[in-house]
């Protein structure tokens, strides 16, 4: 919204420093940090007064989360969303269409969280509503957001997948694309959900992945720096580091209320709409597979509930002690500090190999 004053910069030239995305990044990062600090605390309270009992918690689980964590509210995923809203409106350029697109996904992708958390907590079960359903929404908003991103890049990077290492390579998809992209963006959404475990666990690897996709959406929606870096520029696309600032203090603010012992979870609510975010950035600046390296610890996590299932039902027996990975090292007697610590500093080190990417080519 604010970029609208760049408009009158011919009288006040100060004003031009609105048309810089770095300059609006830094005020989103800010807005929405002290958006979340203000009014977190009044949200934690409404929700812990209409949810009781809070999130289930489950039985099948680490014995001690059954006393450090009943109680405690879930949907604190509103606080990131709304956050993000504010801060986008106020800083990011609305007349571009990836910001809308983006946007759109994750508010599509929050409420269909929301409404899984809010019959978890109604009914005090893990089951939400049908995960078919469930399913087939994510991905119908997937799709329809793929084939906008897809109508608006220029030729020939429509339905094209871009690799990793290799300079100037694209391999055309076709329509094929369109399904490809919206599984990048319902795996990325649903790989963060079951990460989100553990009090800050899933929250820092998002912040720590926003931040490295800000970085490469400003890369690629810059002419010079694309084709220094050998590329594919993706025009418009810059303007999606504006979302990911706003993540990283929406993000900042909403650890400071879930670091351990958390005071709310994020939630389906916050956990999907953060994946979908993560997902449509990377199906945008043509950077499906480096996602799968910057988040390989969702990745991870995802791997450890197929593997789970698949062999539990072709074997009857389990691969790890329980699944996603993160309780199976609870299990083996790392402590819950031990296992959010460690993977950070492993969300850490695949963020560096990701962005490596954009210079071994």
């Amino acid at each position: 919204m604010l970029t609208f004053l760049a408009d009158f910069s011919g009288s006040l030239p100060f004003l031009n420093v609105f048309r810089y995305i770095t300059f609006r990044t830094g005020g989103a990062v800010i807005t929405a940090l002290l958006f979340v600090f203000m009014f977190g605390p009044a949200v934690i309270d409404y929700l812990r007064l209409k949810q009781g009992k809070g999130q289930p918690i489950r039985e099948d689980g680490p014995a001690s989360h059954l006393l450090s964590k009943k109680g405690t509210p879930t949907m604190g995923g509103l606080m990131i969303i709304v956050g993000l809203v504010v801060a986008t409106l106020l800083w990011g350029n609305l007349r571009n269409v990836y910001v809308w697109v983006v946007l759109a996904v994750t508010l599509g992708f929050g409420l269909i969280g929301f409404y899984d958390d809010f019959l978890k907590v109604s009914k005090q079960s893990h089951k939400g509503f049908s995960g078919r359903t469930r399913l087939l929404l994510e991905f119908a908003i997937a799709a329809v957001a793929v084939a906008i991103m897809s109508a608006v890049s220029p030729e020939p990077l429509e339905n094209a997948l871009a690799l990793p290492f290799l300079k100037g390579v694209l391999i055309d998809l076709g329509w094929f694309f369109i399904i490809f992209g919206a599984f990048v963006i319902v795996g990325s959404g649903n790989a963060v959900n079951l990460t989100d475990g553990l009090d800050g666990l899933a929250i820092v690897p998002v912040i720590v992945a926003t931040m490295s996709f800000a970085m490469i959406a400003y890369l690629a929606g810059n002419a010079v720096f694309a084709d220094y870096l050998q590329i594919h520029f993706t025009p418009g696309t810059g303007e999606l580091a504006v979302m990911c600032g706003a993540i990283l203090g929406a993000g900042l603010g909403f650890l400071w209320f879930n670091a351990p012992p958390a005071q709310v979870f994020m939630g389906d609510t916050g956990s999907l709409a953060l994946g979908g975010l993560l997902g449509s950035i990377a199906v945008a600046t043509k950077h499906e597979i480096v996602l799968a390296i910057i988040g390989g610890l969702f990745v991870l996590e995802a791997a450890s509930v197929i593997i789970q299932v698949v062999s539990f039902k072709l074997t009857g027996k389990r691969v790890f002690r329980m699944a996603p990975i993160h309780h199976h090292f609870e299990h083996l007697g790392w402590t819950e500090p031990q296992v959010v610590i460690r993977f950070w500093i492993i969300a850490v080190v695949l963020a560096l190999i990701g962005l490596a990417t954009l210079k071994l080519r």
